[in-house]
């Protein structure tokens, strides 16, 4: 008599590979849990296991277990994922895409100075979100700002050179310095007290404060180990400027020379300034290009002071501030990190060169 009914399946085998990489689907449950899900199916068949008890286990039809089973059978590891879907077809063409870049690139609604996605929607006649994702695919955002400066110091292309070459090559028996201040730093006390964060709910605090004077932070950054030796004083004139230097002079031992980079403050460059360098012969001062700050690695330590210590304190008095700065400092120094500088000095000239040709091209003289 004929046999009547699904035929059965084959015995599921598993090579090893195929089973080491099985397990690793398994343990995705949280990224794929549907990948994983597959996964257990077939691992679960080839341990010897029926349709009946996968389904029972994992909780899932029958008719589940023997699609997965019979698909990995067909197709192996690549049959449990998922196959293309061809999507619903773009409603909108690429003309309209070029003519809503252009218009985003070239133009601004009247009365206002950039588009939003709503007001372009308007302009072009297609949905908000059709504008969002285009922008979004293009790298387009317009809600977005950015300030810069472009140096004219006269000797731009030596100083770059100079420092970067501190940076990536620096000389031997020697320490580089990245010296700067961070002046003004005010000690604001919020007007109430902070409310804690809680379970759903960020910290607050109100936006009104009580001044309580300032201080000025003379900070050097250690390019090669990324220590910091700090000093708070009440002004940051040339005479505390040369009190720094003399911290700095005590903290790095005898015999190496000392590179210090800093920038154009006119109290770096005062005759007692000088005339204390002079005295001080293993002192090099390397200074940056004007309006190119960024160049000193320890305005990036001063970003994390005002994000980790400062933005957020509340200080009742400048003893406080002071304290707090000192406190961020010997914790910075218990497991410091240098920054390391990545381009080198034709790399960064080339970039300032196509910022200052796409500035020409965007405003040509009249």
């Amino acid at each position: 008599m004929a046999r009547t009914g699904r035929p059965k399946l084959e015995t599921l085998v598993l090579t090893e590979a195929e089973r080491a990489t099985l397990e690793r689907y398994r343990a995705r449950a949280r990224s794929a849990r549907h990948l994983a899900f597959r996964a257990a199916i077939v691992l679960r068949c080839a341990d010897g296991g029926t349709d009946t008890d996968v389904a029972a286990a994992l909780r899932a039809s029958r008719a589940t277990v023997q699609k997965w089973r019979r698909r990995f059978i067909v197709k192996r590891v690549d049959g449990l994922l998922d196959e293309p879907r061809p999507g619903k077809p773009r409603e909108i063409g690429d003309d309209e895409i070029e003519a809503l870049i252009t218009k985003t690139l070239e133009t601004t609604p009247k009365g206002r100075t950039h588009w939003s996605t709503r007001s372009m929607a308007k302009a072009v006649g297609v949905s908000h979100s059709t504008v969002s994702r285009v922008w979004r695919a293009f790298g387009l955002q317009p809600h977005r700002t950015e300030s810069f400066r472009l140096s004219q110091d006269p000797l731009l292309v030596e100083k770059v050179r100079d420092i970067v070459g501190l940076y990536m090559s620096p000389p031997e028996n020697a320490v580089v310095l990245c010296v700067d201040e961070k002046s003004q730093i005010q000690a604001l006390e919020r007007a109430q007290p902070v409310l804690p964060m809680d379970f759903g709910q960020p910290e607050r605090r109100t936006h009104d404060y009580v001044r309580h004077g300032t201080t000025d932070l003379f900070a050097a950054l250690d390019a090669k180990t990324g220590n910091v030796l700090g000093k708070c004083y009440a002004q940051h004139r040339a005479r505390e400027f040369k009190l720094f230097l003399r911290e700095i002079d005590a903290a790095v031992p005898e015999g190496q020379d000392v590179h210090v980079v800093l920038d154009n403050l006119s109290t770096h460059k005062t005759p007692e300034i000088k005339r204390w360098l002079v005295r001080h012969p293993r002192f090099h001062l390397h200074f940056t290009p004007t309006h190119a700050s960024w160049m000193n690695l320890v305005e990036r330590f001063f970003g994390l002071l005002t994000e980790h210590a400062l933005r957020r304190g509340s200080h009742r008095s400048t003893r406080e501030l002071r304290a707090a700065i000192d406190t961020y400092l010997d914790a910075h120094n218990e497991e410091p990190k240098p920054f390391k500088w990545t381009k080198s000095a034709d790399d960064v000239l080339a970039s300032i060169a196509r910022f200052a040709t796409r500035t020409e091209i965007a405003h040509p003289e009249p």
